[in-house]
């Protein structure tokens, strides 16, 4: 007989006496594959995208992240994710991503790259002088201490306690009324 027709999956099946459905009716090809996942080591998160709060299984090796799936011992989504869900992979490593902070001055056209401290300077500068120029301190002898210059929406895969911290912060410390949440929306 000839030696690759030994090696042929058929053969080995029949041989075997094999229903086809395992191993037996894997090529040596198909049986050194390997999946990008193999060897990786996996982290559990939850998907950024609503109040949801999917399941996922984060893959990476050596630093690099290698594929995003869903979490089968997930209670919520048992494995499933929805589309943007199922794309948090591409979100991550897409070639178009901006990674870096980007302003565009008052009437300008161009945008510029700058240090995300001065960004955030820029925003809390921002925030004050907002709250200053627009606070109530009182109106017709009632004590108001509030603005409604500037307001706050929440992320909706925040938690219980982080969105506690931010409602007492942004109605206590800085005075907002309009104060809402993504996963309300």
């Amino acid at each position: 007989m000839f030696a690759w027709l030994s090696k042929w999956p058929v053969l080995r099946q029949i041989r075997e006496r094999k229903d086809g459905t395992g191993v037996e009716a894997m090529s040596e090809k198909t049986l050194a594959m390997h999946t990008r996942i193999d060897d990786a080591d996996v982290a559990r998160s939850i998907c950024p995208y609503c109040g949801v709060g999917c399941g996922q299984l984060i893959f990476h090796k050596e630093g690099k992240l290698v594929s995003i799936e869903g979490d089968p011992e997930s209670p919520i989504s048992q494995g499933n994710l929805c589309p943007k869900g199922a794309a948090s992979y591409q979100l991550l490593t897409h070639s178009r991503r901006e990674t870096k902070v980007k302003y565009r001055a008052p009437r300008s056209k161009e945008w510029t790259e700058i240090p995300l401290e001065r960004a955030m300077d820029m925003v809390a500068e921002r925030v004050w002088e907002s709250r200053k120029r627009t606070f109530v301190h009182e109106q017709g002898g009632i004590s108001i201490n509030h603005t409604t210059a500037i307001c706050h929406l929440g992320g909706a895969t925040l938690d219980n306690e982080e969105n506690y911290l931010i409602k007492k912060l942004f109605t206590g410390g800085l005075g907002m009324v309009c104060v809402s949440n993504q996963a309300r929306i």
